[in-house]
């Protein structure tokens, strides 16, 4: 309770900075709060496209509420989380999480309707800043649109951030593209701490504000903080003792994705993986991990029927039930992805898996320059976490792995030892924060990512070729 008392203590000080600060703004500097100060109002568009983005924008709805020296109205396209915060999406976010290249042929259409329905409602909201998150497929075309078509009408459009940059050192070319976003996006929010240096030497206004599953941390209260070790505070007995689990029992934590398309892929090869390590562990218990979304969460409803292991579902709206699951586990099987990440932050022992069409697995193999496809794995250098991509994706290979993490000591602590690595090249050094003009060397203790990025979008200027007000 005192670290939350404390945190609210530093939101408040923090928020009477910027108060100040917004009182000395000038016509000149062309934040999108300079842009609001004459409507009495601050309107923010946020596009989220899957469950990952949501979290991301609801948060960063939640820090932009605590930081706003104006009174804020918010519009866009996401989730039941950033639906809590506010928002009223313009149509459901789920009709444009769809991930790859073939997967997105049989929804393209679709696909072309919700972009133009999009960029409709954003020009008609007239917003002062645009936020899309992650999603660059549609994130990208959302933007470009919108900028093209004020440059036509010769009207001045809002400021566009985007959350979370693209892989550019993921593939081969990707820094060359790089360039080209700054033609419709105003800012970068990078979540990885190489990721800013290099969007800006290439052209493009960028920030590290720190990876969003650190929010967690705070979410769920720290651990070990004073000590610089960011880890969630948990409760494991208390996860055994309402789920009935015995002390002896093997429990194995399953994170099928947030999507529908990979649910409904790996699924099916969790199950028969599970069918495998029945040999070896007769009692296995196994949790899955429910994305928040309503056909994700019908579909496994449906598979957890005819399930050959005991199991538990486990809501992912919420992060400490999560967390508490994790801390009660002793590995997890994961789909490559955030998950990944969550998994560093509890120091729980994981396989990562991945599958996906052929045409698509073909393309990563083709233009992927890194050697892994985990984020640990890839900050690391080193396949330190156990990867199982594309054709290795059997039942067979994933048990033997989960055999041996579960056997093996040495194996699980070094990947613990890995994961403190993780969290500390992802940690953003303790107070700092970025303003428009400054960064602030405040008293503040932990600011969050989305607080970051939430005082980035409020107070950072357009350069000023550009210029406008709404």
């Amino acid at each position: 309770m005192r670290t939350r008392a404390v945190w609210n203590s530093n939101v408040s000080e923090f928020a009477r900075f910027l108060a100040r600060r917004t009182a000395s703004f000038t016509a000149s500097t062309r934040s999108a709060v300079e842009l609001a100060s004459s409507d009495g109002e601050l309107r923010l568009f946020i596009v989220a496209g899957e469950v990952s983005g949501d979290s991301i924008g609801a948060r960063l709805m939640g820090s932009l509420k605590k930081l706003s020296p104006l009174p804020l109205r918010f519009s866009g396209i996401g989730g039941h989380m950033m639906s809590k915060q506010g928002l009223n999406s313009v149509f459901p976010m789920e009709d444009i999480a769809v991930m790859g290249i073939w997967e997105l042929l049989p929804h393209l259409n679709q696909f072309r309707v919700r972009l133009k329905q999009a960029v409709q409602a954003a020009h008609s909201f007239r917003p002062h800043a645009i936020i899309t998150v992650d999603s660059k497929g549609f994130s990208f075309r959302f933007l470009k649109h919108l900028r093209d078509r004020s440059r036509k009408q010769r009207m001045c459009d809002a400021l566009h951030f985007h959350y979370v940059a693209p892989s550019f050192w993921a593939w081969k070319g990707g820094e060359a593209r790089l360039g080209g976003l700054s033609e419709f996006v105003d800012h970068l929010l990078c979540i990885l701490p190489f990721e800013a240096e290099v969007c800006r030497s290439n052209g493009l206004r960028a920030t590290f504000v720190g990876h969003p599953t650190l929010e967690d941390v705070v979410e769920c209260e720290v651990k070990d903080a004073t000590e610089g070790r960011w880890k969630v505070k948990v409760n494991a007995e208390k996860f055994r003792n309402d789920n009935g689990i015995s002390s002896g029992s093997k429990v194995i934590s399953l994170l099928p994705g947030s999507r529908l398309q990979e649910v409904t892929r790996m699924i099916p090869i969790f199950r028969n993986t599970m069918k495998e390590l029945q040999d070896s562990f007769p009692d296995i218990i196994t949790t899955i991990l429910v994305a928040p979304n309503q056909h994700v969460e019908s579909f496994i409803s449906q598979a957890a029927l005819d399930w050959p292991a005991s199991l538990i579902l486990v809501p992912g709206g919420s992060p400490q039930m999560k967390y508490n699951s994790f801390s009660a586990s002793d590995v997890a099987l994961c789909t490559s992805g955030t998950a990944a990440m969550e998994l560093q932050l509890a120091r729980l022992p994981c396989v990562v898996a991945y599958r996906a069409h052929l045409l698509t697995e073909w393309f990563i193999r083709y233009k992927a320059k890194v050697s892994y496809i985990s984020l640990p794995n890839i900050l690391l250098h080193s396949p330190v976490i156990p990867e199982a991509l594309f054709h290795d994706c059997t039942p067979s290979i994933l048990a033997m792995l989960l055999r041996r993490l579960i056997l093996d000591e040495s194996i699980r602590q070094k990947q613990m030892v890995g994961a403190e690595k993780v969290v500390e090249l992802l940690r953003l050094p303790e107070r700092r924060m970025y303003s428009s003009s400054a960064q602030l060397d405040s008293t503040c203790g932990h600011f969050t990512p989305s607080m970051i990025a939430a005082s980035t979008i409020l107070f950072s200027t357009r350069t000023k070729d550009d210029d406008c007000k709404i």
